[in-house]
């Protein structure tokens, strides 16, 4: 078993390479690359540098990324039996680069030499300072519902329009159809591009462009119109104790009661008309209902909100292990079987702790 010794290419030129890893590189018998396709590399290898690439898993596993990079680490591993390895990725090994990531996973003897990654460059070029809080996201698992809208996102290899469309369409769903992002080619080097754009534009473009990221500035508060976090505060200021409603700092747990009841009422009857506006209406009236129990429960002392969300949380995961954990509930009865056995133990334990 020998040592897979992996290096950072850079976020782009030769120049933005450190020179440990230059030299690193230069000294190297044999370097295998993840990809070739890297400024970098072109220019190394103008200048004689030979390197084995793993370009032709791609070409032979299509799209199927997860099976491509399986392919490669399985590949280095077993390249590791002969001989120690010289393992280069783009950017920084440690940033967004799957491979190393299962690597070190999978085998003990990796040793990770450094790199740059395009981070630093990025902030640079659109003048942000990542201590207000950012979100560094790949555009092959953007999910709107970890999106944090109140901080700089960057989404990295929007590298053609199809993928560029998926991310627009995603990110709409959290942000303003017009909402201004930079769309950023190369950042810190001698290529660099920066364009301005608003997020509906983005797709509309030809080719491939494999050092493209997309920035994404912050909202403004009142603009996070799609976030749990606003609305906890807006219920925080209509409920602060000195300057908050004047109605709601009259209420109690008690007599806000009647109307949870209504709202709840009212919910119900928008569902069974089917009537969608009034349905989702009425279910944010009941989110502010239980967000007005939570604020009134936590001025007592009782517990807080997100003591709720703990308990909900841990609830939701610990009963569906059919879910979660591979257990085997294939029918509505294995499943109520199931939680029946889940809500026996919890109640065992809970009389135990008593």
């Amino acid at each position: 078993m020998h040592t897979i010794h992996v290096v950072g290419l850079g976020p782009g030129d030769k120049d933005q390479m450190p020179i440990k890893i230059e030299k690193k590189i230069r000294k190297a018998p044999r370097v295998y690359l993840r990809t070739e396709d890297h400024p970098a590399v072109k220019e190394l290898k103008a200048e004689g540098i030979t390197f084995k690439s793993f370009d032709y898993l791609y070409e032979e596993m299509g799209k199927d990324f997860e099976k491509v990079y399986a392919a490669i680490v399985d590949e280095l591993i077993s390249l590791a039996e002969e001989e120690e390895i010289l393992y280069a990725v783009p950017g920084h090994p440690m940033v967004a680069e799957k491979t190393v990531k299962d690597l070190l996973d999978k085998y003990s003897e990796v040793n990770i030499v450094g790199g740059k990654s395009f981070i630093d460059d990025l902030f640079q070029s659109v003048q942000v300072d990542p201590v207000e809080g950012f979100q560094l996201l790949d555009s092959f698992d953007l999910n709107q519902d970890t999106l944090n809208t109140g901080q700089h996102v960057i989404v990295m290899q929007v590298f053609n329009a199809l993928m560029a469309g998926d991310v627009k369409l995603t990110l709409m769903e959290k942000y303003p159809d017009d909402h201004k992002v930079a769309v950023i080619d190369a950042a810190g080097s001698s290529q660099e591009n920066i364009s301005w754009m608003p997020l509906y534009e983005i797709d509309r473009f030809e080719g491939v462009y494999n050092l493209r990221s997309l920035y994404i500035p912050p909202l403004e508060l009142d603009e996070q119109v799609t976030s749990l976090s606003t609305l906890q505060y807006y219920i925080d200021r209509v409920t602060d104790t000195d300057q908050g409603d004047v109605w709601i700092k009259e209420q109690s747990a008690r007599s806000l009661i009647r109307y949870l009841k209504e709202e709840t009422q009212e919910l119900v009857e928008a569902i069974e008309k089917d009537d969608s506006e009034n349905w989702m209406e009425e279910l944010g009236d009941v989110l502010v209902q239980l967000l007005y129990q939570s604020s009134i429960a936590e001025k007592e002392g009782r517990f807080t909100f997100e003591d709720v969300l703990e308990t909900v949380n841990r609830k939701i995961r610990r009963r569906h292990p059919h879910v979660f954990d591979g257990v085997k509930a294939e029918t509505p009865e294995e499943v109520d079987a199931l939680w029946q056995k889940i809500k026996a133990e919890e109640k065992r334990e809970n009389d135990e702790t008593r």
